[in-house]
């Protein structure tokens, strides 16, 4: 099932759960716009290149629509599509005054130098730049981009409106972007495994974790998990996996993936087989990487009492019933993920009003938005007699209802 279908199929449960308005339903389903671009750019060698990039803005009744752009070869517009529906829901169960978006571009960042990913940005802002806005819509990194992405958006969208740094999150510092939110996903999915855990009577420390992805997301969890007590017994990432099952040193670790452009080779454990980290014996998995990497094919065979979906949709519907019945409890992405867009809201806050927070603060009110958050959810869970996914998407598609409404929705 591909992600738009699972979105999607994950929607209506939740619809069918809150008994809404069939018109109303197909509304709230239906993406409020969707953009696609042609980006020709000059390459290095003087030839041209041309690549598709994508904006679907899917809904506004509670605020900006809010999402990333991600710079990868499989972006299409059904993944999108699909991003743009979760951050939609995402941004209502953080309750954080956004709606949802996402965009990206169909390319290979990492055959492209940085000229060639400049002159790619500033096209693809010059295509959409009356379409984005400080109140219409908030672009953020995702996967292929980065601060430095953010930088050029910014600038380029600036030459037509002026100086507007509200117009994107996760930008560098020094241009306004928020102290902490590099670490931002990673600490919100600390934060909503702390909360998790708190419901059974654990807590970080002494509990075994495995995590697929050390990129930013899982890197930063790596740290601040290893920094709470728990132990990282397997990591892995595109370049292969380690295990070292009286834990990880996540500090050398990190410093090896940085030096190598990944972790194979780090001599602080075994080599394993990528393909088997999903499954390896542990107490938490953290699926940190694409989508869709739980599926009804190795579902059976996870070992993990607990899953914090810290990827969006990395567990396929399938996956999700067979883990229900094994007991495997599953925080999903839109609560487990949320830290990222979280802070990007704390970042826009700041760039608005002229002022910024020390790191502390930060760190702080994303403690406070991520443990309210699941509480909300665990309220939900009770109220519908349900999981925690049907809990987080009631929770999320109830008050993005309750804000169409109110907003002069007629059926």
């Amino acid at each position: 099932m591909n992600a738009l279908a699972a979105t999607s199929r994950n929607f209506k449960q939740a619809a069918k759960l809150l008994a809404l308005d069939s018109k109303l339903e197909k509304s709230l389903l239906i993406p409020f716009r969707e953009i696609k671009v042609e980006c020709t750019i000059p390459k290095d060698d003087g030839t041209l290149a041309s690549y598709v990039g994508f904006r679907v803005q899917h809904d506004n009744a509670r605020g900006p629509m809010k999402g990333g752009i991600r710079y990868h070869h499989e972006v299409d517009p059904d993944e999108v599509n699909a991003l743009a529906q979760l951050m939609t829901w995402k941004t209502a169960v953080a309750n954080i005054p956004y709606g949802g978006a996402k965009g990206g571009i169909g390319c290979s960042p990492g055959e492209l130098s940085i000229s060639e990913l400049e002159r790619l940005t500033r096209v693809f802002t010059q295509k959409i730049h009356d379409l984005i806005g400080i109140h219409t819509d908030v672009p953020a990194p995702d996967m292929g981009t980065n601060s430095q992405t953010m930088a050029w958006i910014l600038d380029e969208y600036s030459k037509f409106h002026g100086y507007s740094p509200a117009v994107v999150t996760g930008k560098p510092v020094d241009l306004g972007g928020s102290l902490g939110r590099d670490a931002a996903t990673g600490r919100g999915v600390l934060f909503a495994t702390e909360a998790l855990l708190a419901e059974h009577g654990k807590g970080i420390a002494g509990q075994r974790f495995v995590i697929q992805g050390f990129g930013n997301v899982g890197s930063w969890a790596a740290q601040l998990i290893t920094e709470a007590g728990g132990k990282v017994i397997a990591i892995s990432d595109v370049t292969g996996a380690v295990k070292n099952l009286n834990g990880l040193d996540i500090a050398q670790l990190v410093k090896h993936s940085a030096q190598n452009r990944g972790i194979k080779g780090f001599n602080g454990g075994d080599a394993i087989d990528p393909n088997s980290l999903l499954t390896e014996e542990c107490d938490v998995l953290i699926p940190a990487a694409l989508g869709g990497v739980i599926n009804k094919d190795n579902a059976n065979d996870i070992k993990a009492k607990y899953i914090i979906e810290a990827a969006n949709h990395p567990t396929d519907p399938e996956a999700d019933e067979i883990l229900s019945k094994k007991g495997v409890l599953i925080l999903p992405d839109i609560l487990a993920n949320s830290g990222g867009v979280t802070v990007s809201y704390f970042e826009w806050v700041q760039n608005i009003q002229g002022f910024m927070w020390d790191e502390e603060k930060v760190n702080a009110e994303l403690r406070t938005y991520m443990t309210r958050a699941f509480g909300d959810v665990k309220q939900m869970c009770r109220s519908h007699n349900c999981d925690l996914r049907m809990g987080a998407f009631t929770l999320g598609v109830n008050r993005v209802a309750r804000a169409t409404v109110l907003r002069g929705w007629e059926a």
